[in-house]
This record gives C-alpha cells, structure tokens and sequence, in this order.
C-alpha cells in the first residue's frame, strides 16, 4: 500500500501531537510552517475549509515528489446543551482573545454552576477538511458524547479533557490514555473517516 502523506494545518502543538501520534500505518502527518488564517466562519465546517484553505493558499506545500500536498484542518470545539451550544464554535477563545485552558475550564464550570446534574449533557464535534491546491476534496466529522463535571479530573489531554466525563469509559478525557482518547475522540473518529476516503481513493 502507499504511503499517504498529510499535511496538518494547525497552530495547536496539541493537537499536532495527537494527529502525529495517532496516524496508522501507512499514513504520515507532517507539519506545517506557521500561517495566520483568522476563524470568521459560522460552523466548525466553515472554519475547518477555511482554514486548510489559508495554509494551503499561504505556503503552498508540495510532498516528497513536488505534486501539491493533501492539507487538512480540523475545528473542533465544546457544545454543552444547556449554554444553547456554547461554547461551540468559540471554544478555544471561551474566556477571551487571550483565553487559556485553565480560564476557559474556569468560565466553564462558573456558567454551569446552576446546572444539575441531569442537565449538564454536552459534545466533542470535530470537522476535518482536506483540500489540495485550494480544491476542497472532503470533509469528515467526528462527535463523543459526555456529561460536564463541576471540576477538572485528571492530568492528560488539553481543552475542556478534564471536565468532559465520557460514561462509556467512567473517565473524564484527561484520564485516558493518548491511544484510548483517540478511538473514542471525536477528532480521532473524523480523522479515521478521512483515512477510509483515502485509502478507497487509492
């Protein structure tokens, strides 16, 4: 089989970090140089073709044998039910232009204070779009359904991972391991939907 080489659109070394590690066997992630695509859309798709578009439009990647390098770029975000989607697609900037992890969890858990604990339901979304040359090929989703905890638990993964407790597993996201987040993430499910289009392709 060939190998398929993708070129990940991200300025998140986390979750650079995560596609790289996680890519099976016959597929390589490399990285992209630093790009500024601002986030104007209205949906993780949006932002997610957006994005992949600006890199490819920006730095114009070519692979090992010069043709035109297969981009993608995922949004990804937090949608808890009872904020009527919030944070959505504002996710990473939940807190503000300066936004951390810890001050989004801390707003998080500040605006659920109300909330009972059958109420606190929420979702991973994950949209991944692949493009090449500036000619959008796919684009692939991923979703993991949770409840939110009224604290972090946990010391792995980034985000909202500690707060998000996924009942399957009775563990929140920063308790699992790297490779057991994966098969049940919702960015590791749209990236196995993109793997399966392309090795169909081949």
């Amino acid at each position: 089989m060939r190998v398929i080489d993708l070129y990940c659109a991200t300025a998140n070394p986390s979750k650079q970090r995560e596609f790289q590690q996680a890519a099976s066997s016959g597929v390589i992630v490399h990285r992209l140089g630093q790009c500024s695509c601002p986030e104007e859309g209205s949906s993780f798709d949006e932002n997610a073709i957006s994005k992949a578009l600006c890199y490819c439009s920006a730095l114009q990647p070519k692979n090992a044998l010069g043709d035109d390098a297969l981009v993608f770029a995922d949004d990804s975000g937090l949608v808890v039910d009872a904020l009527d989607g919030a944070p959505g697609i504002y996710s990473a900037r939940f807190a503000g232009s300066d936004a951390t992890d810890d001050t989004n969890n801390q707003k998080l858990i500040r605006e659920l204070r109300e909330i009972p604990e059958d109420r606190r339901t929420g979702r991973f979304i994950c949209s991944i779009a692949l493009v090449r040359n500036e000619n959008i090929l796919g684009v692939f989703h991923g979703r993991a359904e949770g409840e939110i905890l009224t604290s972090p638990t946990g010391g792995g993964g980034f985000g909202y991972d500690p707060l998000f407790f996924y009942p399957p597993l009775k563990k929140t996201f920063a308790e699992l391991s790297g490779e057991t987040k994966w098969e049940c993430s919702h960015r590791g499910k749209a990236f196995r939907a993109m793997g399966e289009m392309l090795r169909k392709e081949q």
